[in-house]
């Protein structure tokens, strides 16, 4: 059985992303000259998208905290494979 957790803690959060080998981005289109943007994970050696740009983790935190934003995510699929499921949620 797959669960998700939901953290707004920066440790767990990054913790995870590079247990996976993902790096913090922004959607380059969203991009607004300050570093902001639509944040999102993405997964390098899983994925060549051009829209992502890579940000460092102090501008995406800063984006994070400022939409009041939590991290749902998941550690282990149904079928006990690592997950890679994670999402951007309002912070309850």
């Amino acid at each position: 059985m797959s669960s998700s957790k939901q953290t707004h803690d920066h440790d767990t959060i990054k913790k995870w992303v590079e247990k996976h080998d993902g790096v913090p981005a922004v959607v380059a289109d969203t991009t607004d000259g300050k570093g902001g943007g639509l944040l999102r994970i993405h997964f390098p050696k899983n994925s060549k998208s051009s829209d992502l740009k890579e940000t460092d983790w102090d501008n995406f935190f800063k984006v994070f905290d400022d939409n009041k934003l939590d991290f749902l995510y998941q550690e282990k699929k149904a079928d006990g494979e690592e997950s890679t499921f994670h999402k951007f949620v309002e912070r309850e």
